[in-house]
């Protein structure tokens, strides 16, 4: 019998700690960094770029980043600056606290959502405020892909997945495929 590679095996839709307000975390205890690095270790298996703890079957305001840095002479908000070179990057209770009036389109997935791409809306830039695992709060400005991700991320601890956001045309394209994704998840307790 094969031993798990995680402790916590990331969960698909139709799991029902997806759709959970997560709880706030009253204090950084090691049980919380075991967390991340274990939350890290699954994002990184399947190449995600962002994971929230209820994706992992926690519910818990948790999330770990792991977005690349852009191509060099890109222009960087200055939470991609400050952000990008700490990476990966596991924040506590995060908050978007401010979000930008311009919005963009851009084709999302998920590791809760696997195999399945739609154009999402979302503000170009947010500012994002939470405790690092060190206990240091960060409050800063991102966009571009980080910007996109904290946004996607922070979804998941309210209960949210991306096709929640996907516009009622593009929802139907994809609809037989998530359909198929739930109805296969539910023999397997929706872990991946």
């Amino acid at each position: 019998m094969l031993k798990p590679r995680f402790k916590h095996p990331v969960r698909t839709i139709g799991a029902p700690v997806l759709r959970q307000k997560a709880q706030a975390i009253p204090a950084i205890t090691d049980e919380i960094r075991d967390l991340a690095e274990d939350m890290t270790r699954a994002m990184r298996a399947y190449d995600g770029i962002g994971i929230a703890a209820p994706q992992v079957g926690v519910s818990k305001r948790l999330v770990v980043f792991d977005v690349p840095l852009p191509d060099e002479g890109a222009e960087l908000s200055p939470g991609e600056a400050a952000l990008l070179p700490l990476m990966p990057l596991a924040v506590v209770n995060p908050e978007i606290v401010a979000s930008s009036s311009t919005l963009s389109e851009y084709d999302e997935g998920c590791l809760s959502v696997p195999k399945i791409f739609a154009p999402v809306v979302r503000p170009d830039r947010v500012v994002l405020r939470a405790l690092l695992l060190d206990g240091r709060e960060i409050e800063c400005e991102c966009g571009g892909l980080l910007g996109r991700c904290v946004q996607h991320e922070l979804d998941h601890l309210d209960g949210v997945l991306f096709p929640d956001r996907v516009a009622p045309a593009e929802l139907e394209k994809v609809r037989p495929e998530l359909e198929e994704l739930e109805r296969a998840g539910a023999k397997r307790d929706f872990r991946r």
